[in-house]
This record gives C-alpha cells, structure tokens and sequence, in this order.
C-alpha cells in the first residue's frame, strides 16, 4: 500500500513537471516529506503537494492537489499491537482569475474539495465567486483578497451525533449550503534565500464556519530546491461531539520549483 502511493505521487510530480517544460507561462512547484519511525514505535507518515499557476492573456488559473496519509502503531485492549490508519486526507483546488483593466484587481471563480476520513466532515465541495485585488504589490511583497459568495456541498462523517430538524441521524448524510467566503495571501521574500508566506481562508455558512490557515517559512537549499517548515490550522464552528474543533498541523517538506 505505501509503495502505491509512493507510486501515485512520484507520476504526479513527473507530469507536472513536463508540462512545465512545455509552456514558460506556467509556474509550478511540487513538495515532498515523509516520516518512517521504527523500534518501539511504529509510525508512517507521507505528506505531498503540488501547486501551479498558468498565465494565459489576461487569465491567471491557479492549480493545488494536497496529501496526507499516517499510519500508528496502536496498543488494543488485548494488549497485542497493531498498525491502524490515523489520518488520511486529500485536497484539490482551482481558481481562475480574470484580471481586469484597473490595476491589480480581478474576478475569480474557484471550485475545491477535500476528503478527509478523520476530520470533523468527510467531504466538502465548494464553488464560489467574486472579487479580488492586491493590496500591496511590490517586487519583495505582496498582500491579496477575494472575497465573495460560494456555495458548499459536504458530508457529515459516520460518527455524527446530531440530528436534522426531521429527526433524521446527521452521521453519513448529504448537506448543502449558501456561504460567503473571504481569502487573504501574504508573500514576503526576506532575501534571495528565504521566503514567509501567510495563507487564511474563511468559509462562513449557517451550518458551520471553517477557517483555515496555512503559516510557512521556505529556505533555499539550491537553484530549485527549497526546505519548508510549515504550520497549518483548521478550525470548525460546528464538529461532532468526539472530535475537537482546532486541528493543527507542523510541516517539514522539501519543495521543488520548476
């Protein structure tokens, strides 16, 4: 099963990478970590990314596919030990914008998903729309915003408590929503080696409110290759009674760029 999906990324990284080399418009980076732990403890860890950006005329499209797979070793009631499946999660995420004639600032329309077999809801799919613009837009710095509707299409996770107003059990069942989504992204290049990136997303709805926020800290090994420490928090208005509402996540991946 690891090999697989050792297999599964290493394709993805190659595909990216030729498509790279065919169009000069398009700019791509992939990252890569893994934690393997032996002995007394047992653990596997794996986390990918892939992010891409393409320039065509006065569009800029936006590309993000995203991994994380962990395996423990586990101590059951009988006492024996075994290696369970502790988190596995997957994203992608598409955004295009049309750049308008005023100066940094455009039109997007953006479709993501995330499969998450531990978190607070199985699926979620979010289409959403509306305006962006940058802030700051200097050569070293840049600040942006989007903001605007979106509507969101999820999955409660199996172990659900609630209940819908009709009685019926939440636990594995289909919801929708209208939302309202804002976006901020801030890039600050310290230096010819160095580089702070700040993400934060909010998904306000009537069911639930998410707010993620992705913290990175990238420095340059040599001409491509980079070493990033990230820090990365996910938080729910609205979980289930067994789980928490703050999931947080420490990175440490190489990155790519091609």
């Amino acid at each position: 099963m690891k090999i697989k999906y050792l297999a599964v990324l290493i394709a993805l990284t190659s595909a990216n990478s030729v498509v790279a080399n065919e169009d000069k418009k398009w700019e791509a980076s992939s990252e890569l970590g893994a934690i393997i732990t032996s002995g007394n403890t047992e653990t596997t860890t794996f986390k990918f990314g892939v992010n891409a950006k393409h320039d065509i005329g006065r569009w800029t499209n936006e590309y993000k596919l995203s991994a994380l797979y962990k395996e423990d070793e586990v101590t059951l009631e009988s006492g024996l030990k075994e290696t369970q499946r502790t988190n596995e999660k997957y994203g992608g995420a598409i955004q295009a914008n049309y750049n308008l004639e005023t100066k940094n600032s455009h039109f997007f329309v953006a479709l993501t998903h995330d499969s998450d077999y531990f978190g607070a809801y199985r699926h979620e799919t979010v289409l959403s729309g509306g305006y962006g613009f940058r802030l700051i837009d200097e050569s070293d710095m840049t600040l942006g915003f989007d903001f605007g509707p979106g509507y969101k299409y999820f999955q409660y996770s199996e172990s659900n408590g609630d209940l819908f107003k009709d009685g019926r059990p939440k636990a594995g069942e289909k919801d929708d929503e209208w939302i309202a989504v804002g976006k901020a992204d801030f890039n600050w290049t310290i230096s010819d080696n160095a580089k702070f990136t700040q993400g934060l997303k909010v998904e306000y709805g009537d069911t639930n409110t998410k707010t993620l926020s992705e913290t990175a800290l990238l420095t340059k090994i040599n001409g491509s290759l980079q070493m990033k420490v990230g820090f990365n928090v996910t938080h729910n208005s609205d979980v289930d009674d067994d789980k928490v509402n703050t999931d947080t996540e420490t990175v440490l991946t190489l990155v790519y760029s091609f």
